[in-house]
């Protein structure tokens, strides 16, 4: 090989590694700064309870409104798409309350993970709800005409999102589900959306051979879902809600008394408990 050929190789291997060994300096840092919108800074943050307040008759009514005044939110992530069951959403709590974050973006969980702390710029989304149940999103018109808010596209979502520190799952702690004021109303507003466990339940067609949500025609499917009740809980209150998409879908449901664990949505004034992860269900302690 002639000479200068092979001082320009060594030359070139030289910048490699000096490339590759300034990305290797601190990895965390560079995909932590990939998402979101870095010049986002806290100036009007509400409280997720009063985010609800403000727009409380938006939310009962199922309308939308859009946020035209510089408003934030800041909470932690309490469910994802991990597992499939919930889908092009979020949710976060900020321990006043809960609200769903309406995305069109697969693998929301590889950096949006259990316990990571976000900040969010409410102006030019919408809040709104789909069966009394809170979201923030952008409209969405149905073939039937109705009108809804639904997913922003990932590009809209970029620029109203800014991730606060690292992810941690162990602060998401549950709360424990009130049976006793199931039915109360000021509950249902003041507790959907949020990360709770109903405890020493059984579900009613669990047989040993029955799964979450069969997509075989034995049972019946409401948007891709089948809603379990439970036994001794009308299924008008409280249901169990698995998407035929879910990765635990065509698994069989536990027999005997379980502790449930997931998400607390409503439609109107029904329970839906939305699971992140097949491990969301234990037997009772």
């Amino acid at each position: 090989m002639r000479p200068y050929i092979q001082l320009f190789l060594l030359a070139a291997t030289a910048m490699m590694a000096s490339c590759m060994a300034d990305s290797y300096d601190d990895p965390g840092t560079q995909a932590y700064e990939a998402y979101g919108n870095q010049s986002l800074t806290e100036s009007n943050v509400v409280s997720i309870a009063a985010l609800k307040s403000l727009y409380s008759s938006t939310i009962s009514n199922s309308a939308m409104k859009e946020v035209t005044e510089e408003l934030q939110i800041k909470g932690t992530v309490i469910g994802n798409d991990i597992e499939g069951n919930i889908y092009n959403e979020v949710i976060i709590d900020d321990g006043t309350g809960a609200f769903i974050i309406c995305i069109a973006q697969g693998g929301l969980y590889g950096y949006l993970p259990v316990g990571q702390e976000i900040l969010i710029e409410l102006k030019g989304l919408y809040i709104g709800a789909y069966g009394m149940q809170g979201e923030v999103g952008t409209p969405y018109t149905s073939k039937s005409g109705s009108t809804y808010v639904s997913r922003m596209s990932r590009f809209l979502w970029s620029q109203h999102y800014r991730l606060i520190g690292t992810a941690n799952p162990g602060a998401v702690v549950p709360e424990d589900f009130n049976l006793n004021r199931m039915t109360d109303a000021n509950y249902l507003a003041s507790h959907c959306g949020k990360l709770m466990t109903l405890r020493g339940v059984e579900i009613a067609a669990a047989d040993g051979k029955a799964t979450f949500a069969p997509d075989d025609g034995s049972v019946t499917l409401t948007a891709n879902c089948a809603n379990r009740n439970f036994k001794g809980i009308s299924s008008n209150s409280l249901v169990l809600r698995t998407s035929t998409f879910a990765d635990f879908a065509g698994n069989v449901m536990p027999t005997g008394k379980v502790d449930v664990t997931g998400i607390f949505t409503r439609f109107r004034n029904t329970w839906q408990i939305l699971m992140r992860t097949e491990s969301d269900i234990q037997p009772a302690q």
